[in-house]
């Protein structure tokens, strides 16, 4: 199926790839959904909750605080590396991620939209100072040393299970600069994407010949949108998932496997170099 993809690759000229969750879980990052698209997280954090309550906010940062080490250790894998040689030789216009893991940028991409934030970055929603995710860490580690032992399950994107009654002893971090509730540079659930980046990957998507979604059950609607004026617009789309999608009777080529093994095998057919 490598050979499939390498020619839709060849033949889409102004291609656009869209990468969610699956294109990291051989990097160590656990998935959102397993292959039937069912939700395998606890219930994830609103983002009305987060700037109304402050039992949400513990609730957020005492298992961010557990499970941010994890996050902040992966590496990019070879996935990310061949879409990287992809974008160096000129065959990818624009690559959008619906992760926040930080991997495509650590793996050298440029022409690059994070389209829910990326979680390295935390923001006052006051005084709209950014700071780094682990200067929080260090923060809450210091603050927080009862959790240190505490056991965790370790969740995708820097989440982790831990006992409910430990969370609300939880110290969050506050603005040192304003007093200001601080917030992953991230779009929570019942948040909304800035219109920024959705101009970006519109006018992308007006230009573009086609799209990739790599590693995405496209459950999400922000994602799915961007298969769907794809679709209504005339162009193909080619998926590489394992599992379901939103947007099965929208796709043209449909390739399940494992993402890192066919993305380095779909490069080497290009005659790229990715590792």
């Amino acid at each position: 199926m490598s050979e499939a993809l390498a020619q839709f690759i060849e033949q889409t000229n102004k291609l656009i790839v869209m990468t969610g969750a699956g294109l990291s879980t051989t990097s160590g990052i656990p998935a959102y959904r397993d292959k039937a698209g069912t939700w395998l997280r606890t219930s994830p954090i609103q983002h009305h909750d987060f700037i109304n309550k402050k039992e949400s906010r513990q609730r957020y940062w005492a298992r961010s605080m557990k499970g941010w080490p994890l996050m902040h250790g992966a590496k990019p894998n070879k996935g990310h590396a061949a879409l990287f040689a992809m974008e160096q030789a000129g065959l990818i216009e624009l690559l959008i991620t619906q992760n926040v893991d930080c991997l495509h940028q650590e793996a050298g991409h440029k022409a690059l939209v994070d389209l829910h934030g990326s979680l390295d970055r935390v923001q006052c929603i006051s005084c709209e100072n950014l700071f780094s995710r682990q200067d929080i860490q260090e923060w809450l580690e210091l603050n927080n040393p009862q959790l240190h032992e505490a056991l965790a399950i370790v969740k995708p994107d820097g989440d982790a299970d831990i006992a409910d009654e430990l969370i609300s002893s939880i110290r969050v971090p506050e603005c040192e600069n304003c007093g200001g509730i601080l917030k992953p540079d991230v779009v929570f659930f019942g948040g909304t994407v800035p219109r920024t980046r959705i101009h970006t990957i519109n006018e992308a998507l007006g230009k573009s010949d086609g799209l990739l979604v790599v590693g995405s059950s496209l459950k999400v609607f922000s994602g799915f949108r961007i298969c769907r004026d794809t679709h209504q617009a005339g162009k193909p789309i080619a998926c590489l998932t394992q599992g379901v999608t939103r947007a099965d009777d929208m796709i043209s080529l449909k390739i399940e496997a494992d993402c890192e093994s066919s993305l380095a095998e779909t490069a080497k057919l290009l005659g790229l170099a990715c590792d």
